[in-house]
């Protein structure tokens, strides 16, 4: 009886180390630090996540479980370098976007280090309880706030040139976004609507299903994601579609009638 309770202990400490490890992984995965609302680069996110993953791989070890459940937790790993790159492209784009606004160095920065972080952190505050929300939207204020105030770097700036930069910043934070929400809840909606069709896993049928996502399909508005996302229309999809793919010749003769 008492070995078994301490086995019972043992399993319910390792799951809840794993359980927390998994929450710090969502935690430092976000370009803006939680607790303190500053910028955090592709290269201190990516130096933050292997002590978790090695947290949980330890104990996977340990508690023996079977090879596919191993293998599933090796995977995380060999994601890290792409996150820290997506990281890195994401944030050329938003220099680039910000440099186009015409602002001064003090301006730009306020825009980097100050408003960027509070709307993500806004942003974040949504999807939690309003109890745990709360602390992340205080912060957010107390970052955004003294900006417009007098002797703010924005001080200046009547309230609508004021409410347009908010706009932007929240526009570029949301850029920031985690990539593979949008990818997991698109991989279960064509899991829904493409489970009684085979070769779903087939790699050529899921990329024409994401240029026909990405180019064809459009919102109420009439906007494609391509087009959310680079700002401008693209192409049309079937005109590309045309270019690229050679029509076959006209048959040199009719095609027979069935007799009878």
């Amino acid at each position: 009886m008492e070995a078994a309770r301490q086995t019972c202990q043992c399993l319910t400490q390792q799951r809840e180390t794993v359980g927390q490890s998994i929450r710090a992984l969502g935690h430092v995965y976000h370009f803006v630090d939680l607790d303190r609302g500053i910028r955090r680069n592709g290269k201190l996110i990516a130096s933050d996540i292997p002590q978790q993953i090695d947290t949980i791989r330890t104990i996977a070890q340990r508690a023996g479980l079977s090879q596919a459940c191993r293998d599933r937790s090796e995977k995380a790993p060999r994601v890290v370098p792409k996150m820290r790159a997506t990281i890195a492209c994401v944030s050329t784009y938003v220099r680039q976007q910000v440099s186009q606004l015409d602002l001064t160095q003090p301006e730009s920065y306020a825009l980097h280090a100050h408003l960027i972080p509070s709307y993500s952190l806004k942003r974040v505050a949504t999807t939690k309880t309003i109890r745990e929300g709360e602390p992340l939207r205080a912060l957010a204020e107390r970052i955004r706030g003294p900006l417009c105030e007098s002797g703010g770097v924005l001080s200046a700036w009547n309230p609508a040139q004021q409410d347009r930069l908010k706009q932007e910043a929240a526009t570029l934070a949301d850029v920031f976004q985690r990539s593979s929400a949008n990818v997991e809840w698109r991989n279960g909606s064509l899991s829904l609507r493409n489970h009684e069709l085979r070769g779903l896993d087939h790699p050529r049928k899921r990329a024409c299903l994401t240029a026909v996502h990405n180019f064809l399909l459009t919102r109420r508005d009439g906007t494609t994601a391509a087009e959310r996302f680079f700002g401008q229309k693209p192409r049309s999809m079937f005109a590309a579609i045309l270019e690229s793919v050679e029509i076959p010749p006209a048959p040199l003769s009719p095609p027979r009638q069935a007799v009878g």
